[in-house]
């Protein structure tokens, strides 16, 4: 199981932080992983796993390359999963005894690709639920505030699993009732919106239910990033019949079972029972 020497570990004003807000960055931590994290990102481009959700823009601009779960086929990714100290870091933002690993993500945009990532939360795609919960937004290259993920502070907390949408704005489940994500960019003035600039081993940590969202990027570099989401002692699973994202449809599972199996690794445990 994997240790982490106190050096790593958020302190406890990020910690609260984290609580309140729904995100942090975090400085570093990652830096000797990120060679690696490369090379895996470069070998998954070159031949892309089917779960592939690339999007190329109708203006011709640059591609926005995506693809999902593959920490078990690249070994630099399961590498991270498993010897990193991202399982005791999310552990200790979650406020949770354990650390599972959930499934990762890569997300490319070329420079000049024209694709905003529209304001949305990662929960309502998800198979689990449960409060404690953290995805790492890793950047693999110097990422400036123009082009950084966004994030609406205390969003986590407005108690609502907003409706999810494809990117290309249609209703991801049919007869879905719930509401959509405010207009954020209206007004933005009426939130507090939480972004940094970058650089590679840095990573921003944030809640599932935040609501964020990224511009394009239309700057002259690449912006690479890895995303490790990681789940707490709460996860159960939730069966949103294989409509999510990731859809993980192969799960032999049923709603309100442990989030368990080969697929979500127990990386971090400290042994201490729940309450």
């Amino acid at each position: 199981m994997r240790t982490a020497s106190n050096a790593c570990l958020p302190d406890e004003a990020t910690v609260a932080a984290y609580a309140a807000d729904g995100a942090v960055a975090i400085r570093g931590v990652f830096a000797p992983f990120v060679e690696r994290l490369t090379a895996g990102v470069e070998a998954l481009m070159a031949n892309p796993s089917p779960r592939q959700r690339s999007y190329r823009p109708g203006d011709g601009s640059a591609l926005f390359f995506q693809d999902l779960c593959n920490w078990r086929d690249v070994p630099e990714f399961e590498d991270f999963v498993l010897h990193s100290p991202a399982a005791a870091i999310a552990a200790r933002l979650m406020g949770s005894p354990s650390a599972r690993f959930f499934h990762d993500h890569v997300l490319v945009k070329e420079p000049g690709s024209s694709i905003a990532t529209p304001w949305h939360q990662d929960m309502p795609y998800y198979c689990v639920s449960g409060e404690t919960n953290v995805s790492f937004w890793i950047p693999l290259d110097p990422v400036g505030r123009e082009t950084s993920l966004e994030i609406v502070a205390g969003s986590h907390r407005w108690g609502l699993d907003h409706r999810p949408r494809r990117f290309d704005g249609s209703i991801l489940i049919d007869g879905d009732e719930r509401v959509d994500i405010p207009d954020i960019d209206a007004d933005r003035s009426q939130h507090r919106i939480l972004a940094w600039t970058l650089e590679p081993g840095d990573a921003v940590a944030f809640a599932f239910r935040a609501v964020h969202g990224a511009a394009a990027n239309l700057s002259t570099r690449r912006r690479r990033v890895f995303s490790a989401r990681w789940v707490g002692a709460d996860a159960r699973f939730l069966d949103r019949g294989g409509k999510g994202s990731p859809a993980l449809a192969h799960l032999d599972l049923e709603t309100g079972d442990p989030l368990d199996g080969p697929d979500f690794p127990l990386v971090f445990d400290t042994g201490r029972p729940t309450t």
